[in-house]
């Protein structure tokens, strides 16, 4: 948000109480108007609503309409090509390599759009295994993104736990930027590119949170076969008697993963992106991100549940205006 008129926003008072002591100033970001670190969820809701980025439905989920983009851009995702990932990345139609020299002009332009305006900072940790989790700095555009990754994983546990929070890697995510193809050397006007060498996501002109979750288990799927641990995009769940009795369920994204691992006879572990250790399976998430078209009360009521309550963020589902019901059963 580009406050022209330095309006006082709801959580202006408390932006700086949980940032770190390693501030973006380390990532090249300044002149910001502000900076929003760490807010809880609550703070991000009347910051979202302030800035009219999304609605409450019955129950107090948060509703945002992600306008073209409703799935994942394929077709817009690079790693940046430097000596250590030219040997460890699969280069083909899925893993298109960019130029550093390129990155770094992009990466320049978008801190210089992001001067003068409001972002918000949220410092977790990916990966529920402390003994290869990945502490990740967020940086986005939109509080309700903000409040899509303190959903999704996992935020330090005191304020003595903020101020020492240093990044191992770090993601901007600006929907409001766009590259430009003839001088980036993108497909389009959006773009993912990672960068292993500088540790470093940017994410520009597409609001999907998606591409946000995606990006990490990218990263985590990079970093940790590297420490003899299995990167799976799978559902998980374990009998509540036995932990050696753990199930994982593969599959696409929308083939039922998530149905699937929440069985009320079991524990759910995760519902989506894991490691598998030594020691066991682990998730990387902290959070669930499902498909919620046709979710029904009597086939996957654990996660129909969700949707009526406050916290949940739907992304691009029908609601009345008026009433605020949403309907999961209309696909337009």
């Amino acid at each position: 948000m580009n406050n022209l008129l330095n309006i006082k926003t709801p959580a202006e008072s408390i932006a700086q109480t949980r940032k770190a002591d390693y501030n973006l100033s380390n990532q090249g970001a300044g002149n910001l108007r502000l900076a929003y670190w760490n807010l809880p969820t609550e703070a991000l809701y009347e910051e979202a609503i302030f800035r009219g980025e999304g609605v409450t439905s019955i129950g107090g989920p948060f509703v945002v309409n992600t306008g073209k983009h409703t799935a994942r851009s394929a077709n817009d995702k690079f790693i940046v090509r430097h000596i250590d990932s030219e040997k460890q990345v699969w280069w083909g139609v899925y893993n298109r390599p960019f130029a550093a020299e390129k990155f770094e002009a992009l990466y320049g332009r978008l801190l210089g759009f992001l001067q003068g305006r409001d972002v918000f900072v949220q410092d977790v940790y990916a990966g529920a295994d402390t003994n290869y989790r990945l502490p990740v700095r967020v940086v986005t555009e939109l509080a309700w993104h903000s409040m899509f990754v303190r959903n999704m994983f996992l935020p330090p546990q005191s304020l003595e736990e903020y101020k020492r929070f240093v990044p191992e890697f770090t993601i901007l995510a600006a929907p409001g930027f766009k590259a430009v193809p003839s001088i980036d050397n993108t497909n389009s006007e959006t773009f993912i590119i990672l960068n292993f060498e500088k540790k470093l996501a940017i994410i520009g002109n597409t609001v999907y949170a998606g591409e946000i979750k995606k990006s990490v288990f990218t990263i985590l799927n990079y970093l940790l076969p590297l420490e003899g641990v299995l990167s799976m995009h799978c559902s998980a769940n374990v009998s509540p008697t036995d932990a050696n009795d753990v199930a994982l369920f593969f599959g696409l994204s929308g083939t039922g993963k998530t149905t699937l691992s929440a069985d009320p006879t079991r524990r759910l572990i995760g519902d989506d992106e894991h490691g598998w250790s030594d020691d066991g399976v682990f998730n990387f998430e902290g959070g669930c991100y499902a498909k919620v078209i046709g979710l029904s009360a009597t086939a996957e009521p654990e996660i129909y549940a969700t949707t009526k309550k406050f916290g949940t963020i739907l992304e691009n589902v029908p609601f009345d205006p008026v009433t605020r019901y949403i309907d999961l059963d209309d696909d337009t």
